[in-house]
């Protein structure tokens, strides 16, 4: 599969989902997602009046985050699937659509100019870019220097956690909920099988530091289940 096919294979399943995919989230994280969503834009360190990019935004749940928290920011939220953005869109009060702004754009060709933005997110969606180098030194050319990427993602399913209850959860509770709910066995299959073959916490922070950042540090949350990974350019 060419890179060009895979990402449209993965636009294609996510459009697929849009409609429920903030309730399984919350349903199959027992609404834990909610905290680490929480938890990344605490350590974005947003400065005021700050222009923030969100990448991979899909339903704008990091969005309106960084908004609750940060409410002098700007958001510009980027997601290669339509259906996600307009899902999000139909969240958003009178308020927030003044201060976000959606846009269907590819990670790894950001419409932004150089040095334009003070910080950027993505969560749960690093996984999904390939190659993810790309999408690395794209942020870091429309970042302003000493501004901030903070990555949200799963750890990698090799690692048991909870004496390997959370593996057993990913690799058969997981699909088969999803697919009872949205009616689509492939996607949940598809997301179990991205966060087991996910790089380890360290081998993601090489990655980031090789791309250029300055320096790359993690930390985890919920015993490891998933990994704030922050840069700095």
């Amino acid at each position: 599969m060419t890179i060009s096919e895979h990402s449209q294979k993965v636009a294609g399943l996510f459009g697929r989902i849009a409609r429920w995919y903030d309730f399984l989230n919350h349903f199959l994280s027992l609404g834990l997602d909610i905290y680490w969503r929480y938890r990344l834009v605490r350590t974005m360190a947003v400065p005021a009046e700050g222009l923030v990019l969100d990448l991979a935004a899909g339903t704008l749940d990091v969005s309106k985050e960084v908004l609750r928290q940060n409410p002098s920011a700007k958001v510009l939220a980027l997601d290669f699937t339509l259906p996600m953005l307009l899902t999000g869109q139909k969240k958003m009060n009178t308020w927030e659509k003044k201060r976000i702004f959606p846009l269907q754009a590819d990670a790894r060709k950001i419409p932004l100019p150089d040095e334009s933005v003070d910080c950027a997110s993505i969560a749960f969606g690093i996984r999904n870019i390939l190659p993810r180098n790309q999408a690395y030194a794209e942020i870091l050319r429309v970042l302003k220097p000493g501004g901030t990427l903070c990555i949200l993602e799963f750890g990698t399913g090799k690692r048991k956690v909870w004496k390997g209850i959370y593996n057993f959860y990913l690799s058969r509770v997981l699909p088969l909920v999803g697919k009872m709910v949205s009616k689509d066995a492939f996607a949940y299959r598809y997301l179990a099988e991205t966060i087991c073959n996910f790089p380890g916490p360290n081998e993601l922070a090489r990655e980031i530091i090789q791309t250029g950042f300055s320096r790359a540090f993690f930390y985890p949350l919920s015993s490891g289940i998933v990994y704030i990974h922050v840069a700095q350019k």
